[in-house]
């Protein structure tokens, strides 16, 4: 798993992170000893995502008398990243000896300190732009309105940030003033500003959910209703804006404007999303905690924050994250879903389907795709397909429950009715690379259509070339086919992609045993019964290796994305 990397200069987008000397290794066992062996525990902490055994290290360390601007600046760091913002901001860097952006960081987190607890007046002037630069200048500029609205600047509430070249905070500060001229009572400016961001084609269900709830407040519930739908058309199963259509259907009260802490909270998941996909992980989580001081009840970002920690590998602290939305609230099925899959890939499916299972009981219809989703994991098909169909009678058409349902079928040894699926599916999407490599594969498998079903396959391997499990469907393919040589060629490429991966091996092993490459063959079955595999494939490779026979019988199910 990809760790969070902790660098000489916290949260720093470009340093080179120093190797520890290996005879220093031997005191992380034994940290309490000495300053420096607490250190390099608290760096190893860091290293590994756990900031708050980090935070805890480098404070021994501060207390055992070490005063060095280094740890200083850890001990900030872990603070943040375990999302103690109250200490971090009492520890942020402001000495000659400190980075940069650990300055410019920590100016963001004490004005996200101040602003927790309304100093308004505070927060504005530490988020000052000529005190702030890269990488926290767009935090710092869409934070700023909000500071200025907490300090009682009427006017500089209002004033619109911009950043050269930044495109976010182009965006995101126009929905910022946009919210910021409704509180103080402009609504007509507030609502041109609403009507650019949602005038596009595919504005996304943020700055429609915004939009909506705004004309909601006003009174306007038939505008409200329009504009959720515009985001229903592309997305017809959106969980959220399908609530907000139907609350503003039955005229309940309308969702109320965010708070200035609320507001400033939002105005800094966009720069958090941005490191995330910028694969800046701690920049990100540390904005993601900012965020969670400003709204404890956000529960996006619990969300996003569960991601990273389970990424890290900290799985405690990802299932606590993940059960922080609460039941009827509109994350509430998406965290229970990542608290089950979480067990899962633990592999505690008991426990997995347990909570699952207490979540579809609600009735919610994400809750029960998500169970279906268990099942078909822990090949309890029947019950995937009844689950399935229910939800399909709400809604109907959703290529998504098709795909699902088609392959529960086809696993279930119903090829009609999963083939029926999957045709339809297609027709919806018709290059969608995973249904393409799907229906493909299990036609050659079956020796039909081989000709369209092989095209299938190379269409979804020329949409994906980077999926080392579509490059294997398309080399066995042409296993199947008979054409062995190029058979080798793909799935040589594909188990460059996905090493680690025992279907590729295995299918490797009966590629290079068909063009008389006996030894590799062999090497193959051998290093796939190092790979967990299934107790089919052992069972089938053993066998491939005591017989010294070779491949045997019918090729293997195609494969579905998931764990």
């Amino acid at each position: 798993m990809r760790k969070l990397l902790v660098c000489a200069a916290p949260l720093l987008l470009l340093a080179a992170c120093a190797t520890q000397p290996a005879d220093d290794l031997a005191s992380l066992s034994d940290p309490g000893g000495s300053s420096y062996g607490l250190f390099l525990a608290g760096q190893s902490a860091l290293n590994d995502g756990r900031g708050a055994q980090a935070a805890a290290y480098f404070e021994q360390a501060q207390a055992g008398g070490a005063e060095d601007e280094l740890i200083s600046e850890r001990a900030f760091t872990a603070a943040i990243l375990a999302g103690d913002i109250t200490k971090a901001a009492a520890l942020a860097p402001s000495g000659e000896g400190s980075s940069e952006s650990g300055k410019r960081l920590g100016r963001v987190v004490e004005a996200v300190e101040a602003m927790s607890t309304n100093q308004g007046k505070a927060a504005r002037a530490l988020l000052a732009p000529e005190g702030m630069g890269f990488p926290h200048k767009g935090a710092a500029a869409l934070l700023g309105p909000w500071a200025s609205a907490m300090a009682g600047d009427a006017t500089g509430a209002v004033v619109r940030p911009e950043l050269r070249n930044d495109k976010v905070v182009e965006y995101f500060g126009l929905l910022g003033q946009a919210f910021l001229y409704e509180r103080a009572k402009r609504y007509d400016e507030a609502e041109t500003d609403f009507k650019a961001l949602t005038g596009g084609e595919n504005p996304g269900d943020l700055v429609l959910l915004a939009y909506g709830g705004f004309l909601e407040r006003r009174g306007k519930r038939l505008d409200a209703i329009a504009v959720y739908d515009k985001g229903l058309a592309d997305e017809p199963s959106n969980s959220t804006l399908l609530a907000a259509k139907a609350r503003a259907a039955a005229g309940k009260s309308a969702p109320p404007a965010p708070t200035l802490r609320q507001g400033a909270a939002q105005a800094l998941m966009p720069p958090a999303a941005t490191m995330l996909a910028a694969k800046q992980e701690q920049i990100g989580l540390a904005y993601l905690r900012l965020v969670l001081r400003l709204d404890p009840n956000r529960n996006d970002a619990w969300l996003m924050v569960g991601d990273l920690m389970e990424t890290a590998g900290d799985l405690d602290a990802a299932r606590e994250a993940y059960a922080k939305p609460k039941p009827g609230s509109p994350e509430y099925a998406a965290g229970r879903a990542k608290l089950a899959w979480s067990y899962l890939k633990a592999k505690d499916n008991e426990t997995a389907l347990k909570m699952a299972r207490e979540a579809a009981a609600s009735g919610d219809l994400d809750s029960k795709v998500t169970l279906a989703d268990m099942l078909r994991v822990n090949e309890q098909y029947p019950e995937a397909i009844q689950i399935l169909t229910e939800v399909m009678a709400a809604r109907p058409g959703d290529w998504r429950l098709l795909y699902s349902r088609g392959v529960n079928y086809d696993r279930a040894g119903r090829p009609k009715e999963g083939e029926a699926d999957l045709r339809a599916a297609l027709k919806i999407r018709p290059d969608d690379s995973e249904m393409l490599n799907y229906l493909g594969y299990t036609w050659i498998d079956r020796g039909e259509h081989l000709s369209e079903a092989l095209g299938m396959v190379q269409r979804a391997a020329a949409s994906n070339p980077k999926s080392g499990a579509i490059i294997d469907s398309l080399g066995w393919a042409y296993y199947r086919l008979g054409d062995y040589k190029k058979a080798v060629e793909k799935l040589e490429e594909a188990i460059e992609l996905e090493a680690g991966d025992p279907d590729i091996n295995n299918h490797l092993g009966d590629a290079y045993w068909r063009v008389g490459r006996r030894d590799e063959a062999e090497f193959q079955w051998k290093r796939v019964l190092t790979l967990d595999p299934d107790a089919k494939m052992k069972a089938e490779v053993s066998a491939k290796l005591a017989s010294g026979l070779g491949p045997m019988g019918p090729a293997q199910s195609p494969r579905v994305a998931g764990p």
